[in-house]
């Protein structure tokens, strides 16, 4: 049976911290996780031990559940974006939510997540938001009102309909 493994950990040199307040999730993502091959993984069950951990050393991604104790995911990442002294404010930020809406979803990219998944969800989902991490990397925007991944996908040309007065200057 072959593995969909990415090559020497590629996304997870430094370790993912995984931070959700039901230890159970949290042990079932580690699977997945060593399941695709990393080995670095740490958990923490509340807001104020992941942020500790955070502090503590670097790590390449972190998945948040939204229902953290102590704060939840989408204040946690405001929090962490704005954190200028945390040495992991710019990791990309991959949030679970078991029941997200669509404003629920706006407001974590809206707060500086980089994926999204919907809880349940399987291995290969959770691969998918760490490959698009690595093979689509965002630069980290830093404005008055956001601070986070820049949320535009992808790039698109718009010839010489350039109506900003920015882009026209260019």
């Amino acid at each position: 049976m072959k593995r969909n493994r990415m090559a020497n950990e590629e996304i997870t040199k430094r370790g993912v911290l995984i931070a959700d307040h039901s230890q159970n999730m949290a042990a079932l993502v580690a699977v997945m996780l060593r399941s695709l091959g990393r080995k670095d993984i740490r958990e923490a069950y509340d807001a104020n031990k992941a942020m500790t951990e955070l502090k503590r050393r670097v790590f390449d991604v972190l998945i948040i559940d939204d229902a953290l104790d102590g704060m939840d995911g989408v204040a946690f990442t405001r929090k962490l974006r704005a954190s200028t002294d945390c040495q992991n404010r710019l990791v990309p930020i991959i949030m679970m939510s078991a029941l997200p809406d669509a404003k629920r979803i706006a407001e974590a990219r809206d707060a500086g997540v980089t994926e999204f998944l919907r809880k349940p969800f399987a291995a290969n989902h959770l691969l998918a938001r760490l490959t698009s991490i690595e093979t689509n990397p965002r630069s980290f925007i830093e404005a008055e009102q956001y601070k986070g991944p820049d949320r535009r996908r992808r790039t698109v040309d718009i010839g010489e309909n350039e109506r900003r007065e920015a882009g026209k200057a260019s």
